[in-house]
């Protein structure tokens, strides 16, 4: 009698792994300090895993709509290095985990030179989103949104103008990165702050499903290589250094943690959103809008650490 596959067994225990893990969604909540995010189902958990040779599976809500938040940092940063080169995005931001918290501007003013210590932290981000090419804020936008979509295998991705707009009225920390970082010379001297502010808000407002999610997720697993078509769409440079990225501060201040626990490189936005992949195997999309207080899922968190050490999927 041949021996099931993984893929076999995450079929058959997929549903029992997401009823056992929302549970968790208990001891999270809803975030309120972006207004629109807040009606989210609190209870809700789905997840979505996609495999190098064309599977699918998905269960739970997974059929729910999120806005990617700061997910989309992954893929700015990608269109940032393919338009200004390795030495052009990190002359104005750092490689290394900040240690605190998503939002904070403490290091800006504490440790020279000032810019950023990484990509997905949101001085960082707001940092890289300046550095992608167009001749005005809407080009940039229509180019990051297109981006996105041919990595989502031509899913409609589209800004949720709801949440872009909740964002851009609330967003007075985002609002005093933007001006510190103008103030440390980190951005260009040209540089509009109202304009870069209204890029970065509406890439975060992109709205996705956990089937795109999976589905970006693993051109990063199969090291920028379409699924589909087997074109190159992102250098595989550039996907080795986006996937370390996720690996060291992806989950935020708990992405140590993560790492231990799970060992897998991920992304998770404060819609409850979380991209994961297993490098040469797996793209994996999960919602589950209660966070704990790093920001991150807690019923997303702990299903795919269940996920991890049950198909020991860890890099480490």
């Amino acid at each position: 009698m041949s021996m099931k596959s993984q893929w076999q067994i995450i079929e058959e225990q997929l549903d029992e792994l997401v009823q056992a893990s929302r549970r968790h969604a208990a001891f999270g909540a809803v975030p309120r300090y972006i207004p629109e995010l807040a009606s989210a189902p609190a209870e809700a958990l789905g997840i979505t895993i996609c495999d190098l040779e064309g599977r699918t599976v998905s269960s739970g809500d997974c059929g729910l709509s999120f806005t990617m938040q700061s997910i989309s940092k992954v893929f700015t940063l990608l269109l940032a290095l393919m338009d200004n080169g390795e030495d052009g995005v990190f002359a104005r931001v750092g490689m290394e985990p900040s240690g605190d918290d998503f939002n904070s501007m403490l290091k800006l003013e504490l440790v020279e030179p000032g810019k950023p210590f990484n990509p997905l932290i949101n001085a960082g981000a707001i940092a890289v989103t300046a550095l992608i090419h167009g001749d005005t804020p809407e080009a940039k936008s229509a180019r990051i949104a297109a981006f996105f979509r041919t990595l989502a295998g031509g899913s409609d991705l589209t800004c949720n103008e709801s949440v872009y707009l909740s964002e851009k009225r609330t967003a007075h920390r985002n609002r005093s990165l933007a001006y510190f970082l103008m103030d440390n010379d980190v951005l260009d001297p040209s540089t509009d702050v109202e304009e870069l502010l209204d890029v970065y808000f509406r890439h975060c407002a992109i709205e996705a499903t956990c089937a795109d999610l999976a589905r970006m997720a693993l051109v990063l697993a199969s090291g920028g290589i379409d699924p589909d078509s087997g074109a190159q769409l992102v250098p595989r440079r550039y996907v080795q250094i986006a996937k370390t990225f996720m690996s060291s501060c992806g989950m935020y201040n708990a992405s140590g943690e993560f790492a231990i626990q799970a060992g897998i490189p991920a992304k998770s936005g404060v819609a409850g959103g979380i991209l994961a992949l297993v490098p040469g195997r797996y793209g994996i999309g999960v919602i589950g809008p209660a966070l704990n207080r790093k920001g991150n899922s807690t019923a997303g968190v702990h299903l795919l650490e269940r996920l991890s050490q049950a198909h020991e999927w860890s890099m480490f």
